[in-house]
């Protein structure tokens, strides 16, 4: 299946680090070959770099990987294609306009029986993935429940995390959801968290004999979330989310989590 990558920060950061780790999983020391993307948001903005081939052998990856972007909030992911054939139109993350705010999707697993979220809607897919089809279904539903950009985006986001819960019932469904602010992580059988404070220490990636320093990238007051499928260092403690369970990040913290 797939690998899911997701950073939700209080000031601009950059993921470069992260994204090293997580590009060699896309074909060198893992079997993601089938395309890669992520999206960078910036103010009400976003770049997505996207690409079709391994991300491991991509000359688009080598740019981002060492284009220090800074963001809140990004959303990456590597394919090992199951549902729809390998093409940019298949290529995650995949991003929809909604309440004139640019929303981000990326989806590990597989769904079967999918067809019966194409449903009339604003939203459709463009490609023929069961992602796209539920990212496509669940904007639908939000919009079928907010007609208009509601003033408690907490709770909106609290609704897409019961949402998330039906579309489970089809299947593997693990994923990451935002906005630009807030940025929801739900897990249907893999996904694990990191949030980094100061004191800030070092951090070796497994997939790459490279080490960082945080603390000489950092100020005392950042605070940084990182969410991906498996653990991306080996000397930090990860936390790993409870299949079923969700948790919103909101520029760095986490604000909400069902099930405690």
């Amino acid at each position: 299946m797939c690998e899911l990558l997701g950073m939700s920060a209080n000031v601009p950061t950059d993921i470069c680090f992260s994204f090293r780790g997580l590009m060699h999983r896309g074909g060198r020391t893992g079997p993601h070959c089938d395309g890669w993307g992520i999206t960078f948001y910036e103010d009400k903005g976003f770049r997505t770099f996207k690409d079709p081939m391994p991300c491991y052998e991509s000359p688009i990856a080598r740019l981002v990987q060492d284009y220090p972007i800074k963001s809140r909030a990004v959303i990456g992911h590597i394919r090992q294609a199951n549902r729809g054939h390998v093409a940019l139109e298949n290529t995650h993350p995949f991003t929809r306009e909604q309440w004139g705010q640019f929303w981000t999707f990326a989806h590990n697993g597989q769904l079967s029986g999918y067809e019966e979220l194409l449903k009339p809607g604003k939203h459709r897919p463009v490609g023929d993935t069961d992602s796209e089809a539920a990212f496509c279904w669940l904007l639908n539903e939000l919009d079928h429940k907010y007609p208009r950009k509601p003033a408690d985006m907490k709770a909106l986001f609290l609704y897409a995390g019961e949402l998330c819960g039906r579309l489970n019932d089809f299947g593997i469904f693990n994923m990451l959801l935002s906005d630009g602010r807030y940025l929801l992580a739900y897990c249907s059988t893999s996904l694990h968290w990191i949030t980094r404070r100061a004191p800030f220490g070092k951090a070796r990636l497994i997939d790459e004999d490279v080490v960082i320093d945080f603390h000489q990238e950092t100020t005392p007051h950042d605070i940084v979330s990182v969410i991906a499928t498996q653990p991306l260092t080996s000397d930090e403690q990860w936390h790993a989310l409870t299949p079923g369970h969700y948790r919103l990040f909101h520029y760095g913290e986490c604000i909400a989590e069902n099930g405690f």
